[in-house]
């Protein structure tokens, strides 16, 4: 019987010395290409360059070097099958019983910066690499098809049971190696079409959705406990910004619940972060259900969670936990009998970790990179497909904002307004919020979310804000088609409203204000959030 033959060309050297040797050992012949073969030699594992298996020279400095009969009858020959092995052997091409390769770093080089130059960036895209996995992966059972390092050990593991003989990997084993190699080449498809159209298009929103994820985190349970979860995170994301690469400190694993209030509370505590001046440099966000119940800014970290909390702290009761500055001491002491579910922050101060720590289930997160909210493309399934927009900060022009009532806003007024919209933002709608100055700093005083009714909303935020309405100021995410919402904000104290404007009513409702000498400014800017 002849020897197996593996076909080795990885980008990613890391472990590939140890495998190979271990073929070899096995009585493997190995066969390979460039600078893996180079690394294999300078190891004294023998190799034959695949030049050699082919008859023919790499051409076009190494573009093409595997495209080639030899390589791929070899890998796509059917065992079972005569007329395909009869064909191997009057061409003289012998079989290859397994196909290890990793792809160029196509992913890398996109996230350079400087940028890469198109040209530099097209020659990381991958020919024979993905062309060889497929192959390999099309005919399974009979070719072992190995994508990544950490599948070598396993390998190598089975292989040795059967003496190196390749029948030492089954049939389950060779089908999840398939579905492995596929997602490889899928995820390597969907990250370079997504980059040359983002160059070469250059467009607000994609012209199809290609999503790549790495590897599923099996979640305890979807939103209701009957319900299967997962946890993707993001390939495409190199970087520390994104949920995945929050670090959890005890409690148990996270849900799919606990997932959806930390993307709120995080989107949020990052918009705070484009608000936050010198003065104001502690923000505090309180997550229940996706919706903010609390949230502050101030120049003391303690203060901002006692009037973040102070908002609503009935609803605040197994809530998800913000801050946008390293948790210190003294605020996890103010913390430490709370029942909260989870606590995000770019990270702890000496002491305060083992605080909120006391009691079990508890699961603080810490999430170095806390950057100001950026525009990103958000994508939601509906039944029978998938809409997108473009979501990130209110971006309201505030040099264009105007007041349209005889009460003029004074610069107080317009920083206050800078966070009620930076929290509206973020509540479902219909909704508002009514938001006051503190001595050191800005607070939600009560938030009405996700009313059919928009004078409901007001309704909601005035009894959650109680004698704290007295003089606030009311946000509201959409126009006000009746002066009804403006005359029940007036009941509790409101003093300044700010709307996007563009009723039909309009006039109505600026002489609603009017009649109760309150301040209004158009932002030109709606706030929906469904």
């Amino acid at each position: 019987m002849d020897s197996p033959r593996a076909l080795l060309s990885v980008w990613e050297k890391e472990g590939i010395v140890e495998f190979a040797n271990s073929l070899y050992e096995m009585g493997w012949k190995i066969i390979s290409t460039g600078g893996t073969a180079r690394k294999l030699r300078e190891s004294n594992i023998e190799v034959m360059d695949v030049s050699e298996l082919t008859n023919h020279p790499e051409i076009l400095s190494g573009r093409v070097k595997t495209l080639h009969p030899a390589v791929h009858g070899g890998i796509l020959a059917r065992r079972k099958k005569d007329e395909d092995l009869e064909t191997l052997e009057t061409l003289e091409y012998g079989l290859i019983d397994l196909v290890c390769v990793n792809l160029y770093p196509f992913q890398n080089v996109a996230a350079q910066e400087p940028k890469a130059s198109d040209d530099d960036l097209i020659e990381m895209i991958d020919i024979g690499g993905p062309t060889m996995i497929r192959s390999a992966a099309k005919n399974h059972e009979d070719v072992i098809v190995v994508t990544h390092n950490d599948q070598y050990n396993d390998i190598i593991k089975n292989l040795s049971k059967s003496s190196g003989n390749p029948s030492g990997i089954d049939i389950k084993m060779r089908k999840n190696l398939a579905i492995s190699a596929y997602q490889c080449t899928a995820s390597y498809d969907v990250i370079v079409s997504n980059e040359l159209e983002n160059r070469f298009k250059k467009l607000e929103i994609p012209s199809k959705l290609h999503i790549n994820t790495d590897s599923g985190t099996n979640l305890r349970y979807g939103e209701n406990p009957h319900q299967p979860a997962a946890f993707y995170s993001d390939s495409m994301k190199q970087d520390k910004y994104g949920l995945a690469n929050a670090v959890q400190h005890g409690g148990k694993e996270l849900s799919f619940n606990n997932y959806l209030d930390l993307d709120g509370a995080l989107r949020i505590a990052r918009g705070l972060l484009l608000d936050i001046t010198n003065q104001y440099k502690h923000g505090c966000v309180i997550i229940k259900h996706t919706n903010p119940c609390g949230v502050a800014l101030d120049k003391y970290q303690s203060n901002a969670w006692k009037n973040a909390l102070a908002s609503d702290p009935e609803s605040a009761f197994g809530c998800v936990i913000a801050f946008t500055s390293i948790v210190e001491k003294e605020t996890a002491e103010l913390i430490a009998n709370h029942f909260f579910e989870c606590i995000i922050s770019p990270g702890y101060a000496s002491g305060a970790l083992e605080i909120l720590s006391s009691k079990k289930n508890r699961r603080m997160l810490t999430l170095e990179d806390f950057t100001a909210r950026q525009d990103e493309l958000r994508i939601r399934q509906i039944d029978g497909g998938w809409v997108s927009q473009i979501q990130g900060a209110p971006n309201i022009d505030w040099n264009n904002v105007k007041c349209v009532t005889k009460r003029i806003a004074n610069e107080n007024e317009y920083a206050l307004a800078k966070f009620g919209c930076t929290v509206l933002s973020e509540v479902k709608s219909n909704s508002v919020a009514l938001v006051s100055e503190t001595e050191t700093g800005f607070a939600t005083v009560g938030i009405g979310p996700g009313q059919t009714s928009r004078v409901e909303a007001v309704h909601i935020a005035a009894r959650r804000a109680g004698k704290r309405a007295k003089s606030s100021m009311m946000i509201s995410d959409a126009f006000f088609p009746f002066r009804d919402g403006i005359d029940a904000a007036n009941e509790i104290g409101v003093r300044t409203v700010i709307q996007p404007g563009g009723s039909i009513r309009d006039q109505e409702v600026i002489d609603a204000a009017n009649e109760h000498q309150m301040s209004m400014l158009f932002t030109n800017k709606r706030l929906f959030l469904h």
